[in-house]
């Protein structure tokens, strides 16, 4: 009788898994729907009588591969000289530091108004920096760029027009092209995911009055909006996320331009990625945590907008769910519980997100049909990389602890570069994942042939995350017995 109530309760967690994913699926294809409604809408740019005061806040950390080549973007800005300001906001602890002091240097020789700040602590981390930056400036716009982007010359005159405009208007956020799309498979898969989120659903979030994000780069803000809703704070990984929509909880707007474009560099090492991937997955759900009861009990906003912000914010929620699914489908099938059910209608609702990838493509290249024959290694990230952002996920809904690891950049080859990240504790347990359901998959075969595919996938895209993750280490392990020292590097 206690088997029978356990297996009973592990088929019911299976089927609200499976309906929770759904439901996030089915948000997406709203999302999609949306687009599809709004996707020819142009945005006029205002015009301007006089530029007002902006200043480009430009944190830095570490980053003496590409630092330049911001500052050198930024400076070639298309603005009023008098008028504008840059602030490299400069945390690092190596040779960045020399590497900023120099060119700030020169730029300053040519005229151009720049400031290098240092803290004597990275109390805050980015959000710390950002908030420190402001108590220096007098300005009524601040826009805020990573230190691998590359804005364009218009950047500013395609921007500010609108904050001018409407003085509701919070923010203006740009989309992130990308530096380096075909260095390999990984760049090419992330290509397709950054492209599905800033074409698709950023666009459907703004247009539909639904809360957006800023993304943490490639944006300007009004400062008025950012101290009227309490400056930047530093209690969760995603202050973007967290400032934008405190700023909208609050009365303020954003506008999202889906034709400013700001190219940044994509990480071509997996353990990098996966980094990155886990940080946004763990703030996210501090967010989530922070947000929820602010969103539900906002009267600011309709019922559907409660929806799409709590699926906005739960999206890394969604990997927790694919584990436990992974975990229990072998389990359940070996009992006879999932022969039972009948959940392939659920399967509708997954068109939705490939559709997303598929429509970015079609909308942004002429060559879409040879871009999108990366979405198989989209497919497997998505799919591999589940467990290390599951355990972000659930990190930042439980842990209040708040540790900064930055995306490295590396401007050029990986593998020789002092910032390539090793090998993590993940990739082990992902092995054991991709052994795991590739064990479900046979016992599928023989029991429940429909799941075999589901579970295939599966065993394929842990193994290939771990697989990727072994590969990147040889290779940075040989380049590393061919590289000089950091001290005789010319």
């Amino acid at each position: 009788m206690m088997s029978m109530t356990l297996f009973s309760l592990l088929t019911g967690l299976y089927v609200l898994c499976a309906l929770l994913l759904t439901a996030y699926a089915m948000g997406t294809l709203l999302l999609l729907l949306v687009y599809l409604f709004y996707r020819r809408q142009q945005i006029v740019i205002p015009e301007v009588e006089e530029w007002p005061r902006v200043a480009f806040q430009l944190p830095i950390f570490n980053e003496r591969y590409v630092v330049e080549r911001l500052l050198d973007a930024v400076a070639a800005i298309d603005y009023p000289a008098e008028r504008l300001f840059i602030q490299v906001l400069d945390d690092s602890t190596d040779a960045t530091v020399e590497v900023v002091a120099r060119k700030v240097a020169e730029l300053h020789s040519r005229g151009i108004p720049i400031m290098h700040v240092r803290r004597q602590q990275r109390d805050g981390y980015k959000a710390g920096a950002l908030a420190y930056g402001l108590t220096l400036l007098d300005v009524d716009y601040a826009a805020v760029l990573d230190a691998d982007f590359m804005p364009p010359v218009d950047f500013l005159k395609k921007t500010i027009p609108h904050l001018i405009h409407n003085p509701h208007l919070a923010l203006v956020q740009g989309r992130w092209g990308h530096l380096n799309p075909f260095d390999n498979l990984l760049t090419r898969g992330q290509t397709l995911a950054l492209d599905g989120h800033f074409v698709v659903e950023q666009t459907a979030r703004n247009r539909a009055g639904f809360l957006m994000n800023f993304n943490g780069s490639a944006g300007i803000w009004r400062v008025k909006a950012i101290q009227d809703v309490g400056g930047w704070q530093s209690t969760t990984l995603s202050e973007d996320l967290d400032l934008s929509y405190r700023a909208q909880l609050g009365g303020w707007e954003c506008l999202y331009l889906p034709g400013v474009v700001v190219p940044a560099e994509l990480p071509p090492q997996i353990a990098a990625y996966k980094q990155q991937q886990s940080r946004w997955a763990k703030g996210g759900s501090q967010c989530l945590r922070r947000l929820f009861i602010p969103v539900w009990s906002s009267r600011r906003l309709s019922l559907l907008q409660r929806l799409m912000a709590t699926m906005h914010l739960a999206q890394y929620m969604v990997h927790p769910l694919i584990i436990l699914l992974v975990v229990l489908t072998p389990i359940l099938i070996l009992n006879q519980q999932l022969q039972m059910l009948n959940l392939g209608f659920l399967g509708l609702a997954g068109l939705g997100p490939p559709l997303v990838f598929v429509i970015s493509q079609y909308d942004l290249y002429d060559d879409w049909r040879k871009r999108l024959l990366a979405f198989p290694i989209l497919l497997i990230l998505g799919t591999g990389m589940a467990y290390s952002n599951a355990v972000a996920a659930i990190d930042g809904l439980v842990s209040k602890r708040v540790e900064f690891h930055r995306t490295p950049k590396f401007a050029h080859h990986w593998q020789s570069n002092e910032y390539a990240l090793s090998l993590n504790s993940t990739a082990y347990v992902e092995a054991f994942l991709s052994v795991y359901a590739l064990c479900g998959a046979w016992i599928a075969f023989h029991r429940l042939p429909a799941i075999v595919p589901y579970l295939l996938l599966y065993g394929l895209a842990f193994g290939t995350v771990f697989f990727w993750g072994v590969l990147d280490q040889f290779a940075l392990r040989k380049a590393s017995r061919h590289t000089p020292p950091l001290q005789n590097r010319v």
